[in-house]
């Protein structure tokens, strides 16, 4: 018979899955994937999951969302993402193949992306904890991504629907964060308050479609996906749902910041902004950096209050402060004045 997921996950944290691998085999599950990490690799396998954003319930749609990550990833990891591995089943008995090889015999019951292993210590998130992020790695960071944001191919979502969007990430906004049984303070009067900053910011946000600003980004820049090598690397970035990394860079940026800022390191947002608009001539307007902060911060607390609806991942203890921590920064962002133009060029 096949093997089943539990036997698959099995062999991957096995010494035979890494002959000639002596260290720890580490094993990290996250809500679609397992990641592998042994010596000086990291093997990644997708749940066989379906959800309204993704579909890899079968074996074929693992396949195409793999060689789908590794070709989007090589534009800002370009020597991170080795390739594909087949994972086959061959006389009761687990192999790897490689991608060229895989239908030269052998059953494959799975696809895994092959990746270099990165430094744990050099990435952002761990820099930050450790105190010892500069402004020099920030501005190698930013050269990184401004260079990709120039060359990167433009979005095709239309200015209207581009607006359309924050309007239908409300709906699901409300749906989550108002559930009694979460009793989030200031849910309702700070999702009325984001109801109202659409209003107000629909024409600015129609603006940066027709200037042609919005482009095929990363989709999910967190200091965990950021590697400060000499010449940093970005993973991770959204594979799975087009539409998802339709964005603007500044939201992109701004998102970075966010987190950088929860993580203890403020000061990281506006040097981003400030080296990215000298970079591509392109300032941040304060009004739109406090809109998209607060559309962040708001994603982020849905996402977080989510996980108490999945019995797997019903941790309230964990996931209710760090949604209503989120949800204090959405209003905290929405109280600002929205009219005062950021300097270009402060840090």
């Amino acid at each position: 018979m096949e093997p089943d997921t539990h036997e698959k996950v099995l062999f991957l944290g096995s010494r035979a899955a890494h002959p000639g691998t002596s260290g720890p085999i580490e094993m990290i599950e996250t809500h679609m994937s397992w990641v592998v990490l042994a010596g000086d690799r990291a093997l990644k396998l997708k749940k066989p999951m379906r959800t309204a954003w993704c579909d890899f319930s079968t074996l074929k749609a693992r396949e195409l969302n793999a060689r789908e990550e590794v070709r989007l990833n090589r534009r800002l990891a370009p020597d991170v993402y080795l390739g594909l591995l087949a994972l086959q089943w061959t006389n009761g008995h687990f192999a790897f193949a490689p991608d060229a090889e895989a239908m030269l015999g052998g059953h494959t019951v799975d696809w895994l992306v092959l990746m270099r292993r990165l430094p744990a210590e050099r990435m952002l998130d761990r820099m930050i904890a450790a105190g010892t992020v500069t402004s020099s790695h920030i501005d190698a960071l930013i050269q990184v991504l401004a260079r990709f944001y120039q060359e990167t191919p433009r979005a095709t979502l239309s200015a209207d629907d581009y607006v359309a969007h924050f309007a239908s990430e409300q709906v699901l906004n409300r749906d989550v964060l108002l559930r009694p049984d979460f009793e989030l303070t200031g849910a309702m009067a700070t999702l009325d308050a984001f109801d109202q900053a659409i209003a107000e910011h629909a024409q600015s946000l129609r603006e940066r479609v027709l200037q042609g600003r919005l482009l095929d980004g990363h989709g999910d820049l967190r200091p965990e996906h950021v590697c400060l090598l000499p010449r940093p690397v970005i993973i991770d970035a959204l594979e799975f749902n087009a539409s998802l990394r339709q964005v603007d860079p500044l939201d992109e940026l701004v998102f970075l910041g966010l987190e950088c800022e929860l993580a203890g390191a403020p000061w990281i947002t506006a040097h981003l902004l400030s080296r990215y608009g000298a970079a591509l001539n392109d300032p941040a307007p304060a009004a739109l950096v406090r809109f998209y902060t607060a559309s962040r911060a708001l994603l982020r607390a849905r996402l977080c209050a989510a996980h108490l609806i999945d019995p797997a991942t019903c941790i309230p203890s964990k996931w209710l402060p760090r949604a209503q921590h989120y949800l204090d920064r959405t209003h905290q962002a929405l109280q600002h004045p929205l009219s005062v133009a950021m300097p270009h060029g402060s840090a």
